[in-house]
Formats: structure tokens, sequence, C-alpha cells
């Protein structure tokens, strides 16, 4: 029988209480939990952090890869959603997610994707009907049923929508919420059909709604979305309907902190210590039932020691009583990853990217991105016609922007983008919520082009063209949305991608993230898809062109 005892000021989430003691865990449990006069240390040892939402994809890294660097900062578990690899490969997606967890200690609580692909407004990889995700939810690894991002079949009542809710609703396993913007009557619909989480919120007065409904939030601060400036309020007015989540994180923020460095923003704002330690551990825990230790006696030990409880830079952390990071370092051992994937396209030429129009001007819709928002704006725009063709206007920021279905051959979609900011050069990405075909950012044709075909030629991947002679480019070569790489260098790496978008212009924090979110149609408002441009608003299809 193996015991180890630890000793510091322990903090009780549950009697709200800090106290010199002395923890020991035999055979992976807590046997005891002892207060003494003095300990010998004056860490603490507290809870390990849950991810309360993050799909494990946007880290372009594999689950176990995500775990072994996750860990460094606390993170015992999260709770992933598992639906972009699922819109590349279906089932078989999932399954290699779930297969490839068991080689991390990191305890990964998947959902079954409940919409794929996310609308029938554009092409992925894979369909999952009710009787596929049906079957998913009777599994023991899957816990949940992954976020309900159809909100307006919820509210209308669609069959198929419905039936996988009630499917989770019959095997008692909660339903994660993605409705953004929805608010009164329509949020409280939204959650009497059996929701009971939210991550989308943009606004207080969007979130207290849901609250109100009985709704759980997820506080969101991720690489791309970041709502915590938005919703911290919450953890001082609501901390019991409040948890702690990523949704999506890129490998250079990931290497730098997880969950840890979010509950060091929201002390530091003045939140109770304890209201923040059972957002970022025990309530996701209860939420999901997960098998998460909570540093009582018969839980898994899984802990972590902290310097102190400002800065949560983790000294240990300890997984059903193994130390698995020291002082910065995972103790895991890297190892490579299967491979599979899914890509049949041919590369593009200039004129599949082309957008004829008669002689004279055209006033077009145009695509408003914002920084550190998922949610896009609607502008009219009017460009001189060059030479028969709609050309990007630099000084106007008006950037071409192409979706290509990267799954069958199909014509190559077209709009335009206001908010990158690149002045010459293109980037393109196979990470294109939630279907993941082609899409790409550009100043002129011939930089698209390039940029394009450098991911085609690759089956995934990442790439900053910025001329012949200065192009960065990362390869994902599982599904085209992770590398079986070294998270450190992948994080490296994707910082050498992104660092030359900014080179070229761009303002954005993190280009290529923002970039993912253009293709996501049921986030408002203007998207493109490989079918066309779409407001998510209204829900239905527009001409780029304005009559």
């Amino acid at each position: 029988m193996q015991m180890t005892h630890h000793k510091g000021q322990i903090v009780d989430i549950h009697q709200r209480r800090i106290f010199p003691g002395e923890i020991t865990v035999e055979d992976g449990k807590i046997t005891a939990v002892r207060e003494v006069e003095a300990a010998e240390s004056t860490a603490f040892l507290l809870p390990g952090f849950v991810d309360a939402h993050v799909h494990i994809e946007s880290s372009m890294l594999p689950p176990c890869e995500f775990g072994r660097i996750a860990v460094r900062h606390g993170t015992v578990g999260t709770v992933s959603d598992p639906h972009e690899i699922a819109n590349v490969l279906g089932v078989a997606g999932v399954e290699f997610m779930i297969e490839n967890a068991r080689r991390s200690p990191i305890k990964t609580m998947f959902g079954a994707p409940s919409c794929v692909p996310a609308t029938g407004f554009e092409s992925a990889g894979a369909a999952l009907d009710s009787l596929a995700v049906a079957d998913l939810l009777a599994r023991r690894e899957i816990g949940y049923l992954s976020e309900v991002m159809n909100y307006p079949g919820v509210l209308n009542h669609d069959v198929e929508v419905m039936r996988k809710i009630e499917c989770a609703k019959t095997m008692g396993k909660p339903i994660d919420g993605h409705a953004p913007g929805l608010r009164g009557q329509d949020a409280a619909r939204y959650a009497a059909a059996g929701i009971t989480t939210d991550h989308e919120c943009f606004s207080l007065e969007e979130a207290l709604d849901k609250i109100h409904a009985g709704m759980m939030i997820a506080i969101r601060e991720g690489s791309a979305a970041r709502n915590y400036d938005a919703l911290k309020s919450l953890l001082k007015t609501h901390p019991s309907r409040c948890m702690l989540c990523t949704d999506d994180m890129h490998p250079n923020a990931l290497v730098d902190g997880h969950i840890n460095r979010l509950v060091a923003r929201a002390i530091a704002d003045g939140a109770d210590v304890f209201d923040v330690l059972r957002c970022a551990s025990l309530l996701p825990v209860e939420h999901y039932r997960m098998p998460v230790g909570l540093l009582r006696v018969g839980d898994p030990a899984d802990f972590i020691r902290v310097e102190n409880l400002a800065n949560f830079d983790v000294l240990e952390t300890w997984i059903d009583g193994q130390l698995v990071a020291e002082n910065g370092q995972s103790l895991i051992a890297f190892s490579a990853s299967d491979t599979p994937n899914q890509f049949n396209v041919r590369p593009v030429e200039l004129k599949d990217i082309q957008i004829s129009a008669s002689p004279g001007t055209c006033s077009i819709r145009v695509i408003d991105a914002y920084d550190g928002q998922l949610i896009t704006g609607r502008v009219k725009e009017t460009l001189l016609v060059n030479d028969g063709f709609l050309h990007a206007s630099i000084e106007k920021d008006l950037l071409k922007i192409v979706v290509v279905n990267r799954y069958r051959p199909a014509p190559v979609a077209v709009a335009f983008v206001r908010g990158f900011g690149l002045k010459h050069g293109a980037i393109a990405s196979t990470v294109a919520h939630d279907s993941h075909n082609v899409i790409a950012i550009g100043a002129d044709d011939e930089s698209l082009m390039h940029a394009i075909n450098a991911v085609i030629g690759s089956r995934g991947g990442l790439c900053a063209h910025a001329g012949e002679q200065v192009h960065a480019h990362l390869p994902l070569e599982i599904a085209g949305l992770m590398s079986s790489q070294d998270g450190d260098f992948i994080a490296a790496n994707y910082e050498l991608v992104a660092s030359l978008a900014r080179q070229m212009g761009s303002p954005l924090r993190d280009p290529f993230m923002t970039l993912s979110f253009m293709a996501l149609l049921v986030i408002p408002d203007l998207k493109l898809s490989d079918l066309g441009l779409f407001s998510g608003g209204t829900f239905e299809f527009v001409p780029l062109v304005v009559e």
C-alpha cells in the first residue's frame, strides 16, 4: 500500500476556511485530513482546477498532449466537447478523442456532440443524427449532451433536436447550452427544454436572464471569445451559478496558463477566494458528476499546491495520488498520436476565388469582425470594379474571405470582411468552426491562392503567406485540427504564424482564432460558409451584392 503525507495550509472550499494541516493519501485516495497547530509548509493545498467547457481540438493538441501541458497549471479535469473532430470524422473522431485521452491522467469528461453539422447551411465531413447521439450517450465515457447550438430548433421544437435532448434527460445526463444573445422569455423557454448551462453570454443582462431561468453560466475567457470583463460581477452577486471555462484556447496561450490565470484575475478583481475556487472546481464537478476529488476524505487525491492565493503559480499537481507536474514542469512523458484525417480537395486556381462584376462601382455586404468576440456585425461598403472583378481594398480594410469545401469538390465561396487589417499577404486555416473547411483571408488573390494551397498540400494546418520569401506554415495532421508533435513545439510554431499575421498588419490579438469563427453560422450575425454568405440573425443566406 502506497502512502504519502502532504503538509501545508489546507484550503477547505466546503467549510470556507484555511487551516494548517496534513493530508494522507493511500493508493490514490485521501484517507485523512488532519488539522495541526503549525504546518511545516506555508504553501497552500487546494482542489485542482476544472475547465467547465473546452474544445480540446482548439489547442491543436490531442487530449493526451493537452493534458500533459494543462497539468502544469493545476488543471486536473475538463468538460470537453469533441464536436470539432466529430464534424470531420463523425463517431470515429469522438472515439479517437476518448481513446487518446486514456493515455493522460487528467480526468476528461466528454460530451455527445448535439449539432453535427452545426447547421444545414454548410458542408461538414459527417452527420450525427439522434440515433448516433443516443448511442454515444449510452457510453460510460460520455457524461453529457454537448452544447445545443441549434437554439432556433429548440424554440421551434425541431423533432431531431428534441429527440437528442429527451435522450439525455432519460439517461439523466446534463445538457449544455449555446444560445448567444438569447434573452427574456426565449431564454426561459430554452432553459425549460432541459438545458442547464450556457457559455456564450456576452452581456451581463443576458447572463442574468439565463440565471433567472435556472441555468448555470460558464464564464468564458479563451483565445478568441473573452467575456470575463462583461460577466465578472456575477462572481460577487451569483457565485453559486457560475463556472469558469476557456471554450477555445490556442497552444501558445495554454503553455502560459489555464484556469489558474482566470482564478488569479478574479481574486485580484475583488471576488471572494472561496467563491472563485468553488467556481473553478466544486461546481463543475458536482454539476457534471465528475470523478474528480475535492480534498475530502474518501475522494480521489486530485489536488494542487500553490505558493500563494494571489498569482496561483502551481508548485505541484497531483491526480489520483500521483505527482504529475512540479514547479511548472509536466512529469508526463510525451508520446506521439495517430493521425486520422479526411481531405478531398484539389488546389485552387486564381479563377476559383475571383468575383466578376459589371464595370463601375458595386455595393456589397461585408462581415465586420471584432477582436475578442465570436459575434460579427454587417456593414455595407462600395468597391470599384477593376478589370471586371472585385478586389480587396487595403485602404478600406476590406479583405477577401474565402471558404473551400475540403470534403468534396465544390465551387468556392467568396465574400469580404473588415477588421483583420492585413496590409499585404494572406492567412489560411483548416480550423474553421464548425465544419472545418479551408478558410482564408487575404489582401490580394495571388497571396490567397498560395496560402490556401499550402494548407491543402499538408492536408490541414495554418499558413501565413507574406510573399515567396516570407512564409510560415504549421501542419495539423490529425483531422486538420491537431498536431501529433510536442505541445511546446506546436505553441512556438503557432506563435510564428500568428506573429507573421500581425506583422502583415493585423491588429487582432489572435488573428487565426478570430479567423476560425468567421464560418460559425450559429453565432450572429454575418458569416461565410462554403455555400455562401449567411446571416446568423435571420438564419438565411444573403447575397454579397446589395441591389
